[in-house]
């Protein structure tokens, strides 16, 4: 992996749609860099600091979201003369998002009093009364025809369907949830999945025309839902839950057909391989230089510690796994699966229990098992698959990357002094990762995954087992 330099960042960073440019706030200035580059090709200054950034899926427009006025303006990028301000006034501005065709910004006023779209083409603007959420509460179909928003009024939750073209109501029916959490379109758009508050467990399946499908409650009398995320090829509903474990439906019946728990110890027989990070001294070969004694003793002083680098290391089962007791007498309880993310062939699934925030779990959705376990040194801060193959990087706060594949486990090492890695997004090519740090950022180019075959994967399985006992796994 090759890494740039850093650069300074202050707020929001992410790639465009298309994968040509890097649009990165800092302070009140919008940075627009060439993602192969990272040169400037557009700054733009804005009237606060900025809080949030989204760009248009055409990457035509940028919407920054300063939502310390509130307030949100717009940016284009063949166009730097042009410009946008939108401002709802007393109502303020607690979120904002873009439209499929790229030419409407959606807004959600303070306390959730409404919902507008607002029109680039020209003044129109049209007002959905009550939106549940800020942030959730709202879904596009892929094609992005339709939206989905869900909506509160006499005490009941209500999912209200809208033409992206006339942004008219097209339909409107109540759902069977005491309160509703999110909603979400199927990719292949022929569904529509709800789920309650955490208090509830609750997935409820609708059709666009307001029937439900299908009603899936795995237990009572406990936390419900934490996390749910379609497969990309909509086939598979994951639904993540506060009693550690992980529900996979399938789009035909909608049943319940792989269960996953997370252990705390992990026992054979196992298909899983557990790689555990550990920390390996550097050894310094010096026997062919001679140094006097005041040499040696002034620089043991000054430099007390070997180089220490980190690797993973294979484990044998049975292992237990690090694990947290969370506090009886506190809210919002650090269990369940809070992270969950799906491969981009939907082969592969990743998930993190909270009570083991240490631990990453991979799991083989063709084969119905575990397929790997990554433990860390420190809690897992963002991971994040390869958006072109089955290849996961996750970063803990520190300077190191770490990446799995199907072939193996890996560390790198941040060739930058004082970075360490706090979050992390790929580009949607695949070509390279932004890496975060507190006030800085900077690219890893990531070469292509280069799939093997069947019979060459077979052939040298004993010879990574090997090669992962006896050798350091880093990657400089």
């Amino acid at each position: 992996m090759e890494f740039t330099e850093s650069y300074k960042q202050t707020g929001p960073c992410c790639f465009s749609p298309n994968s040509r440019y890097l649009a990165v706030a800092v302070d009140y200035r919008l940075v627009i860099r060439d993602s192969f580059s990272l040169k400037v090709v557009q700054l733009f200054s804005c009237l606060d600091k900025i809080s949030y950034i989204e760009w248009a899926r055409d990457s035509e427009y940028i919407l920054c979201g300063l939502y310390k006025r509130p307030m949100i303006q717009a940016w284009s990028l063949s166009q730097p003369e042009w410009t946008c301000k939108i401002d709802e006034g007393q109502a303020g501005i607690a979120y904002a998002r873009w439209s499929p065709d790229s030419r409407h910004i959606l807004t959600t006023s303070d306390f959730q009093l409404r919902l507008t779209v607002w029109s680039l083409l020209n003044t129109a603007c049209v007002h959905v009364q009550w939106p549940k959420h800020a942030s959730k509460g709202v879904s596009f179909t892929k094609d992005g025809k339709f939206a989905v928003i869900c909506t509160r009024r006499d005490c009941k939750d209500y999912i209200s369907l809208l033409s992206c073209h006339t942004w008219e109501i097209m339909d409107d029916f109540p759902v069977d949830t005491l309160d509703l959490a999110d909603v979400e379109w199927s990719p292949d758009d022929s569904a529509i999945v709800v789920w309650d508050s955490f208090l509830e467990y609750k997935v409820l399946v609708y059709s666009p025309d307001g029937r439900c499908l299908f009603k899936f409650q795995a237990y009572e009398s406990g936390l419900g839902v934490k996390s749910i995320v379609w497969s990309p090829c909509g086939q598979f509903l994951a639904v993540g839950s506060y009693d550690q474990m992980l529900r996979v439906l399938n789009h035909l019946t909608w049943k319940n057909f792989a269960e996953f728990i997370h252990l705390t110890t992990v026992r054979g027989p196992c298909a899983a391989t557990v790689f555990k990070e550990v920390d390996e001294v550097l050894q310094l070969d010096m026997s062919g230089l001679r140094l006097s004694d005041e040499f040696i003793r002034g620089n043991s002083d000054s430099h007390p510690e070997a180089p220490v680098t980190v690797r993973y290391k294979i484990m044998e089962l049975p292992i237990s796994l690090p694990s947290l007791k969370p506090p009886v007498d506190k809210p919002n309880p650090k269990q369940g699966v809070g992270l969950l993310s799906w491969s981009n062939d939907s082969q592969y699934l990743f998930t993190r229990n909270d009570s083991m925030p240490t631990v990453l779990w991979i799991w083989d959705m063709r084969r119905l098992e575990l397929a790997a376990i990554l433990v860390q040194k420190e809690a897992i801060r963002s991971a994040a698959w390869d958006p072109t193959c089955p290849r996961v990087i996750l970063c803990t706060g520190s300077s190191h990357l770490y990446m799995w594949t199907p072939t193996g486990a890996y560390c790198v090492s941040i060739p930058l002094p004082q970075f360490t890695i706090t979050d992390l997004k790929w580009n949607l090519d695949g070509s390279c990762v932004l890496l975060k740090d507190k006030d800085s950022f900077c690219c890893a180019a990531v070469p292509p995954l280069v799939p093997d075959s069947g019979e060459e994967e077979e052939d040298d399985d004993d010879e990574d087992d090997d090669d992962y006992d006896d050798d350091s796994s880093d990657i400089d």
